[in-house]
């Protein structure tokens, strides 16, 4: 495992990016899963100036992100389709067919996310999947528990995240709310990946993640195991790492 570590906030935020774009130029037709959150928005913004400024070659690149929310439309803003449209792909003018999705309404969730994970399997497999991690460990939408031999399923979302989804959609305690992800086996099926960490409330998750067992009630210490995974930390993420 390597693990690069950022002197600050931008620098981190243009080591990312660049590890995007790399990947393109290094692969036309890559295929390469994101993420959403706080910690990949400034990356997603970069890669999108960096291609206004000097466009670079999109044409076959395939992109997909490593979850969605469910029984949401897709109209909502807080959807990861709609995040991953408008904070990049619609920048680069990456049609649909080549943004592997799942539907965020469905009566049969269980065949989404067969058809998800077939969809990104029938293009060869992630080659780079960028990976944020949450504040008790889970990657993806994969929480702690979830056993390492998971495909792509879905999962409840942890309680802050979905009190935070129904406070912005107005969607009652009853409305069963969650989110389609791939599974821990699916992730680490990625021949490259990269997580991605800053903030000193991340410092003690990544201590666990990187220096504790491997254990599924800590979900991204099973990258410990990933025989090409880089570990991408700000100055703060990374104290508890240096401690």
């Amino acid at each position: 495992m390597k693990i690069t570590i950022a002197e600050n906030e931008k620098q981190f935020d243009e080591i990312a990016a660049w590890r995007i774009i790399g990947q393109i130029l290094e692969k036309k037709n890559s295929v390469i899963g994101l993420s959403t959150g706080q910690t990949t928005t400034n990356m997603h913004r970069i890669v999108s100036e960096l291609y206004g400024l000097h466009p670079f070659d999109v044409s076959e690149a395939v992109f997909f992100n490593v979850d969605e929310l469910t029984n949401l439309p897709r109209s909502y803003a807080g959807s990861c389709y709609a995040m991953i449209r408008s904070q990049l792909l619609d920048h680069l003018g990456v049609p649909d067919e080549r943004f592997l999705m799942p539907l965020t309404e469905s009566d049969d969730f269980e065949l989404e996310s067969r058809k998800f994970e077939d969809s990104i399997r029938q293009h060869g497999g992630a080659d780079l999947q960028i990976l944020g991690i949450g504040w008790n460990g889970h990657i993806g939408i994969n929480q702690p528990g979830t056993p390492f031999g998971s495909n792509t399923w879905v999962s409840p979302m942890d309680e802050i995240f979905e009190a935070r989804v129904r406070r912005e959609t107005g969607v009652p305690d009853g409305h069963e709310l969650g989110g389609l992800t791939l599974g821990i086996k699916t992730i680490m099926q990625s021949r490259r990946i990269i997580l991605a960490a800053k903030g000193v409330h991340k410092a003690e998750i990544i201590r666990q993640a990187l220096q504790g067992p491997v254990t599924e009630a800590v979900p991204a210490s099973v990258l410990q195991l990933h025989p090409n995974c880089e570990v991408l930390l700000d100055r703060e993420a990374a104290d508890a790492v240096l401690a």
